[in-house]
Parts: C-alpha cells; sequence; structure tokens
C-alpha cells in the first residue's frame, strides 16, 4: 500500500484514453459555456463589425492607399490581423477565470492529462476567433473588399491568420496563467496589444511614417501578417523597395514570427501554468 505525506492527495491514474480525447471533451465544455452565454461571442461579431465599419467609413476618406478597391479593401487585412491577435487576450481571461473559479483544480483532480486543460482551451480560442474572421469576411464583401488572388493564395493567407493565432494562444496562456484575476489580464492585454496593432501597417501605410516610427512599425511582427494576407488576397501590390526586409517577405516572416514566439513562449507558459496551478 502507498503511503503519501500528510495533506497530500495522490492523482489517479491517467485513463487510457488519448490526450486527442480528453482536449476534445474540454473543448466541448467549452463551446458549451459559448452556447449558453452567447453574449461571449460579441468581441468576435458586433466588435469586428464596428471595426471595420468606422475605419472604412470614417477614416477611409482620409487615407489614401495603394489598393484595387481602394481604403475599405486595404483595411480588411489590418481588422483581421488584429483580430486574431487578439486570440491571446480570449484564452489569457478564459484560463485565468478558470484557474481563479478552482475549474482547473477540479479538471485536476480528474483521471486527465492535465495538458488536455491547455490543449482543449487552445482549441476553442482559436476556433472562437477565427468566427470573427468569418463575420469579418462578409461584412468586407458587404463594403467593397473582394479576394483577388487565386483560391489556394486565398487559403493559404486564411492558414497564416490560424498560424498567428495559434503563437498568440501561447502568449495568452502565459498571461492567463502569471496574472491573479481576470481584472489584472485586462489591464496587461490593453497595454501591450492595443499599441502592438495600432504601431503597424494595419491601419496606416508605414511608408509615410517617421524614420525610426516606420522601422519600428515594419519590424512588428503584425505588420509581416497583414502585408502577407493583403499580397495573398491581392489587395495590395509588394512593398516599395525602401521597405525593410519582413515587408519585402512577408509570407516567410510571418512563419519565421510565429515559429519564434511559439518556441520561445510556449515552454515558459507550460512552466508558469505548472507552477501556478501547483500551488
Amino acid at each position: 500500500m502507498s503511503h503519501t505525506p500528510y495533506g497530500a492527495l495522490e492523482r489517479p491514474e491517467i485513463r487510457h484514453t488519448s490526450l486527442w480525447h480528453q482536449s476534445v471533451t474540454i473543448f466541448r465544455r467549452n463551446l458549451i459555456h459559448i452556447k449558453r452565454m452567447p453574449e461571449m461571442l460579441l468581441d468576435v461579431t458586433i466588435q469586428p463589425v464596428m471595426f471595420v465599419l468606422l475605419f472604412a467609413y470614417v477614416f477611409g476618406g482620409a487615407i489614401a492607399v495603394a489598393a484595387p478597391a481602394g481604403y475599405r479593401e486595404w483595411l480588411l487585412g489590418g481588422i483581421m490581423g488584429q483580430t486574431i491577435a487578439f486570440a491571446s487576450f480570449i484564452v489569457a481571461v478564459g484560463l485565468t477565470a478558470d484557474i481563479d473559479k478552482g475549474v482547473v483544480d477540479r479538471f485536476r483532480s480528474l483521471p486527465i492529462n492535465p495538458a488536455a486543460i491547455l490543449v482543449g482551451r487552445s482549441m476553442s480560442s482559436l476556433t472562437h476567433s477565427f468566427i470573427g474572421i468569418i463575420v469579418m469576411s462578409l461584412t468586407g464583401l458587404v463594403v467593397g473588399w473582394r479576394i483577388r488572388g487565386s483560391a489556394l493564395d486565398a487559403l493559404a493567407a486564411y492558414g497564416l491568420l490560424l498560424l498567428w493565432g495559434f503563437a498568440m494562444i501561447w502568449v495568452g496562456i502565459l498571461v492567463g496563467s502569471a496574472m491573479r484575476s481576470v481584472e489584472a489580464v485586462n489591464g496587461v492585454m490593453f497595454t501591450t496589444m492595443f499599441p502592438l496593432t495600432f504601431l503597424s501597417n494595419a491601419f496606416a501605410p508605414s511608408e509615410r511614417m517617421g524614420t525610426v516610427l516606420r522601422a519600428i512599425a515594419e519590424w512588428n511582427p503584425i505588420s509581416a501578417l497583414v502585408q502577407a494576407v493583403r499580397e495573398l488576397w491581392g489587395n495590395t501590390g509588394p512593398a516599395p523597395a525602401d521597405a525593410h526586409l519582413p515587408m519585402q517577405h512577408p509570407v516567410l516572416f510571418t512563419v519565421l514570427w510565429t515559429v519564434a514566439i511559439t518556441a520561445v513562449v510556449a515552454p515558459l507558459s507550460l512552466k508558469v501554468f505548472r507552477n501556478r496551478t501547483m500551488q
């Protein structure tokens, strides 16, 4: 008979079900949560539409861009880049709420792989964000946006958005595991993600910025993503010859940024999550 230290709980054996099946179960739990509280989808339904309409009709007339259908078509890539970057916000808030309410502790007391908690949360957050991409695509068609590239290029652009969302989820897991409350998560994410998305080429051409500001904007990973999807959709031409390297090869740099962020942040996120949930 095995003995455990006083006050410690002996973890039950993990059942012979795969990590995938356990993750899908948690993924379904998160979707049921959304189904019961549909207002959770406001940030990927109403908010993106408001951003599209606000920038297209309020600021669109004041910003000239080199796009086949003008600023409205050029804008969509930036709005989608911002929305998928906010995947980190969604997973951070959800994970912090689950930890704070003891949901993660209850999951850990069950015979499941602890990694399934993060995988299931990541799957639901990526699905949540991609709903926003679909909504914005439909809204873009209404305001004049069109995909002018090939079908393969169009799918590649959506694939880059999902790939970037995957990297942002690890950022969200790190913040959600490190912060002690949803309010703290909101403060950290707003003060980092909003400047990161606005200090890019998402809403205004970077070539018209000052020398230093342009360098910062064009080396911003979100700028490479936005430039890549615009080029793949045929909404803009190649970057000018004096643009910085990420703008010259946006697809390659988007992949490189994604791999680099995931390689650095994922192990750190797992370590912080493990330390937080073992306390």
